[in-house]
């Protein structure tokens, strides 16, 4: 098991408690939610049920009768797990979970009755009255004994967390913990890797962390003896690449209305800073009202886009941060099934200018480690992106992290993806000059500036070299 170590004690800790617990696993599709519940209880469940996937893998869409479908699967996983085969096909949620507690008052009544209902949100389709009978059995069954630990899981993030952890009706604060599982960090790829028996070096690592972000089923598919250029072909551009339909996937798993969201996203991905929302619904030709607002909000708890307010600027806006969706968008849509696609491309100016920007996003998913490099953990910070404006005779600029303190300093952070030391050049020396200058005229003497370089391999020591007051590197980035 590679990283999850506060999750593993998360679950020790609900397991060791003298009460019934009802524990809600969450995260990203692919995420690795559903091994880190059977690595824990090493498949030792009094019933465990996985539900039926609400998309046809063939067609991409969604699957007709899911209701009866969903019964059908979970009565099948009853009989396996020992319910009497008298007992006929339940007709409704209601008769489902009444069987389940049937089957379960005959298991053993010395020991933890652990149960386990992996990709829960699927099993609430339309007009299936699911909600009230799950939570009847939680409430009734589950919650009044003690030695029960029920455990859920989802992808659909935004359903656990309305549907669960704040729900405001019968399983108000009934939750007992709830464990949001992340995706990989830089340090914990380059244990999955190492794991693996691969050769990848820090530069490899983050080139793969870009396309995939650290998403332990996305890396799971790399192949040793190909370079990086050649997994990701594998993996995404080829005709049969296990990952060519995944964006679409995504949505479809998670979300009711993927089609809207979609739109959302792809609308996002073509504007680096983000949007705000006046923004997003005029450049995506969306409507606005409720569902815009409940799309967004879906959106923000799946991880995949994020609201911030950026520096200096009174409207907030959304920005897409998801490194696959950003990937998929900028480079795979409209290019899948051609032959050694990225192994072509990627020395191509375009390439290489995103993937300079996707550092920037890199970085920005590791603000934790950059704190650390920069000392500042204990300082409470603001992070977001700046447009300096421009006036008359006086240049402007986009900062693309400034990280705003609370102990009066203000860091603006420039981030270089090389391959060797990173060297300031004349003309990027009187950028940065004018940078500095223009931003401390904004900012006043209130705050003091200090100017960040976040690189791969250091600053090469030439003339320009002090410009920068501090240097953060991909060492420093692969730190726990």
């Amino acid at each position: 098991m590679i990283g999850r170590i506060v999750e593993f004690e998360k679950l020790q800790a609900a397991l060791d408690k003298d009460r019934a617990q009802l524990i809600a696993v969450y995260g990203r599709r692919r995420v690795g939610k559903t091994f880190l519940v059977n690595e824990f209880f090493g498949n030792r469940f009094a019933f465990k049920h996985t539900a039926v996937s609400p998309v046809d893998e063939a067609t991409n869409k969604k699957k007709k009768n899911l209701m009866k479908l969903q019964l059908q699967e979970f009565y099948y996983s009853m009989r396996t797990y020992g319910l009497d085969s008298s007992e006929a096909m339940p007709a409704s949620w209601q008769e489902a979970f009444h069987l389940l507690e049937r089957m379960l008052e005959r298991k053993p009544d010395d020991g933890r009755i652990i149960i386990f209902i992996d990709e829960l949100p699927w099993m609430d389709t339309p007009k299936a009255n699911f909600m009230p009978a799950f939570e009847h059995f939680c409430n009734d069954w589950c919650l009044a004994r003690k030695n029960v630990k029920l455990i859920v899981c989802g992808s659909a993030t935004s359903w656990i967390l309305d549907k669960l952890i704040y729900n405001k009706g019968g399983l108000y604060g009934r939750v007992t913990m709830p464990i949001h599982v992340s995706p990989f960090t830089l340090h914990e790829c380059r244990e999955f890797f190492k794991a693996g028996g691969f050769k990848f070096d820090e530069y490899d690592i983050c080139q793969a962390y870009i396309a995939f972000g650290g998403i332990p089923y996305y890396l799971d598919q790399f192949r040793k003896g190909l370079s990086i250029a050649q997994n990701i072909d594998s993996i995404i551009y080829d005709e049969n690449a296990p990952l060519k339909d995944e964006f679409d996937r995504l949505f479809t798993s998670q979300f009711t209305n993927p089609g809207d969201l979609k739109k959302i996203v792809t609308t996002l991905a073509g504007n680096r800073a983000g949007l705000t929302r006046d923004e997003l619904l005029k450049k995506g030709k969306l409507s606005s009202g409720g569902t815009l607002t409940e799309n967004l909000s879906a959106l923000e708890k799946s991880k995949l886009i994020q609201q911030y307010l950026p520096f200096g600027e009174s409207a907030p806006k959304y920005k897409l941060i998801d490194p696959f969706c950003i990937f998929y968008l900028k480079n795979v849509k409209g290019n899948t099934g051609i032959p050694n696609y990225w192994s072509l491309h990627e020395k191509s100016p375009a390439v290489i200018s995103w993937t300079g920007l996707a550092f920037e996003d890199l970085c920005r998913n590791h603000i934790r480690q950059l704190k650390h490099a920069l000392g500042i953990d204990g300082v409470i910070t603001r992070e977001s992106s700046w447009n300096i404006p421009s006036e008359a005779g006086k240049k402007g600029g986009q900062i693309d992290l400034i990280i705003d303190r609370d102990d009066r300093f203000v860091c603006l952070c420039e981030m270089k993806f090389t391959r060797g030391e990173f060297e300031i050049k004349k003309g990027y020396n009187l950028t940065l000059l004018d940078r500095m200058s223009r931003a401390q005229e904004i900012i006043g003497s209130k705050k003091t500036l200090m100017s960040v370089l976040v690189t791969t391999y250091g600053l090469l020591r030439n003339e320009y070299a002090s410009r920068f007051d501090r240097v953060v590197t991909l060492e420093d980035l692969f730190q726990k």
